[in-house]
């Protein structure tokens, strides 16, 4: 900043008089701008709102406050209105009424749910919202109603009391969501419970489950009993998981995928394997020579498109044969259905079409992964009807498949994909640079319209690499980026450090169980470190529930590792899981303003590995780990860093 000159200070009693008055006129109007912008700040949600007007005055929610629906719109808005008054009732611990009733009925304290918005640029997932002494959330469709409860829903987390003003809120993309590989690992029911809560107060609407892959086939079959996992789901839990995603406007996406990753199928039918030149069976790989493999396949489409009522059906299609010259059968199934002229690779392209023309007549619109879409290998052009899902930059560019005819979606590896054992999202890329305009290797779109959106993908190639609640709390932060960047409003702040807080602050969705006390207090909090030895190694690695991840210092003592738990909180039980590069001296302590240390264990001569640090006694809402003496010449490396407490 550049500075003025020294001014001749004047001399006097008036003149020092006047010195005075005119240096607290001075203080006055940057304290009295600071309370203008505070006032007209927006209020702070994931994502944030579109636009914000602020008011005079605000809401307070009360024991009494009610959340009426509009009469006049009743039936539509009864399961939502419903829905918010038991979010509402979780969040606060006070029962909330839902009523129904005109605008003349409602009472300071309440909120009011209505349609009837004349405002078209809202679409039918944006709404207005009116924050006085009551909040009223108008929308044109149920969806922007819901959606404007969850903005509520935050606020309220954060406080009790709204500063008064109106909003315009709406998405950029249709789809803005999360994918599991259920196919190598099996997720509990209510962890998915969990994720459909989860995505709807951040706002998402698209849950697709990848239920097929190397190590389960994850449904109950009537048509191939001998295909299902023994770790499976019911079709009365998938209807009722479905059933919950309605309500929560989660969309549920079921993902069978074919003809590649068939493992757990094959292995019940190992005579549907397609064998190369050399006799070798494939483990994944279905013979789409064999009439048979088309009998099962159709079975299966049409056994379980009643199930899932969602628009999209998700054939998979990643991965199939790439040395197609391997496996003869192949041209020659392709040269007599396709023509003489047809390659190996038409019987994939064929396959592809087939399935579309199946899921087209169960009225679905089927989708598919892009890599194996590649220019010049067949004579057979996949459907245009198809969507595709760009995962990384193989074959056609989304450019190219836009121009074939198909609508995309942004589901680039990087940053969308969290792989276990493997690759996470660069949550700070995420948030800071890219955008869901920006494809896997930089490609863009020159109509952006024809992006459906993107989503969150957790591939489970190790599938012990982490349990559920580690991934839960790994894909926490990523999650929140990726529903900032999907919804498209304007960035609450402007660095992922400055929005780590923010996710704090938001947190996770009313009756969310890692929001007590039990379980890993540590798991996904926003974490601080005095150095890293490289960007490889990120402090937030040390509490992503991942012991595939680390945190690493730089080669000098001392070093720090500080956790913010969001709120005080009581620690007895902490657990260091170190690297080779180990604390041989490091204390233990707990903060409430994170200035003031109080040191609850220490250590002189450890000796690394696993430390199960039991017995400790201390509260506070910042835990840091203090290294003053490196145990080798490298710096500190630590797995991860958990913090309890245990019941005693």
């Amino acid at each position: 900043m550049q500075c003025s000159p020294r001014a001749r200070v004047p001399s006097g009693p008036l003149a020092v008089l006047g010195v005075l008055l005119g240096l607290l006129l001075t203080l006055a109007v940057p304290l009295s701008q600071g309370r203008a912008q505070a006032a007209t700040a927006a209020p702070r949600t994931i994502p944030a709102l579109q636009q914000w007007t602020a008011g005079s005055g605000s809401y307070t929610f009360g024991p009494g406050s009610r959340v009426v629906t509009d009469s006049a719109y009743a039936a539509a808005l009864d399961t939502t209105g419903q829905v918010f008054a038991d979010d509402l009732t979780q969040l606060t611990g006070t029962a909330v009424t839902h009523a129904t009733g005109a605008a003349s009925s409602v009472l300071p304290g309440d909120l009011f749910l209505t349609l009837g918005s004349a405002d078209t640029a809202l679409g039918t997932e944006g709404y207005a919202l009116t924050v006085a002494a009551t909040v009223t959330i108008q929308a044109r469709a149920d969806a922007g109603a819901f959606y404007g409860s969850r903005s509520v829903l935050q606020l309220l987390k954060q406080s009790r009391t709204i500063t008064a003003g109106t909003a315009r809120d709406w998405p950029a993309k249709p789809e803005r969501g999360l994918m599991v590989d259920l196919g190598r690992k099996y997720f509990t029911l209510p962890w998915l419970r969990n994720q459909i809560k989860d995505l709807a107060y951040l706002k998402m609407n698209y849950f697709h489950l990848h239920l097929s892959d190397t190590y389960g086939f994850r449904l109950e079959s009537a048509t191939h009993p001998e295909i299902t996992s023994a770790a499976h789901y019911t079709k009365q839990e998938i209807t009722d998981l479905i059933a919950l995603g309605a309500r929560y406007h989660v969309t549920v996406v079921p993902e069978l995928d074919m003809p590649g990753h068939m493992d757990a199928v094959l292995a019940a039918h190992p005579e549907l394997r397609l064998t190369n030149s050399s006799g070798t069976p494939s483990n994944d790989f279905i013979d789409l020579s064999n009439p048979a493999a088309y009998t099962l396949m159709n079975d299966l489409i049409n056994e379980y498109l009643p199930l899932f009522p969602a628009t999209y059906w998700h054939l998979g299609a990643d991965e199939y044969v790439t040395n197609y010259g391997s496996y003869p059968q192949l041209l020659s199934y392709a040269r007599a259905h396709y023509g003489a002229n047809a390659t190996a690779k038409d019987v994939f392209y064929g396959f592809v079409n087939w399935a579309d023309a199946i899921v087209r007549a169960g009225g679905r619109t089927m989708r598919m992964w892009n890599d194996g879409i590649k220019p010049g290998d067949g004579t057979v052009v996949p459907n245009a009807d198809i969507t595709v899902d760009y995962w990384y930059n193989y074959g056609l560019t989304p450019q190219q498949l836009v121009a074939a005819g198909h609508t995309v979606m942004n589901s680039s590896w990087t940053p969308t994909y969290y792989v276990y054992g493997g690759a996470k999202p660069d949550t700070r890329y995420m948030y800071e640079t890219w955008n869901t305009g920006v494809f896997q290797g930089g490609a863009t779109l020159t109509d952006p319209s024809r992006n459906r959106g993107s989503a969150l993908h957790v591939w489970c190639d190790n599938p012990n690499a982490e349990t559920e609640q580690q991934t839960a709390a790994g894909i926490m932060a990523p999650l929140r980026a990726l529903a900032q960047q999907t919804w498209g409003s304007p960035k609450p702040v402007a660095t992922y450090a400055e929005f780590q807080p923010l996710i704090t602050a938001v947190g996770r969705p009313p009756g969310w169980p890692g929001d007590t006390a039990a379980g890993d207090l540590a798991l996904g909090r926003p974490v601080t470190a005095s150095s890293t030895e490289t960007p490889a190694f990120p402090a937030a690695n040390a509490v992503d529930g991942s012991y595939g991840s680390r945190w690493s210092s730089a080669y000098a003592d001392p070093q720090w590792l500080r956790i913010d738990l969001g709120s005080s909180q009581a620690v007895n039980h902490v657990k260091l899981t170190w690297e080779a590069a180990y604390a041989k001296a490091f204390r233990i302590q707990l903060s409430d303003d994170a200035t003031t240390w109080t040191t609850v264990y220490s250590a002189t001569s450890a000796s690394g590995g696993t430390q199960n640090l039991t017995g400790l006694s201390g509260s506070g809402r910042y835990l840091r780990i203090h290294l003053t003496q490196r145990g080798t010449s490298y710096g500190y490396s630590l797995w991860e860093v958990e913090a309890y407490h245990d019941a005693v």
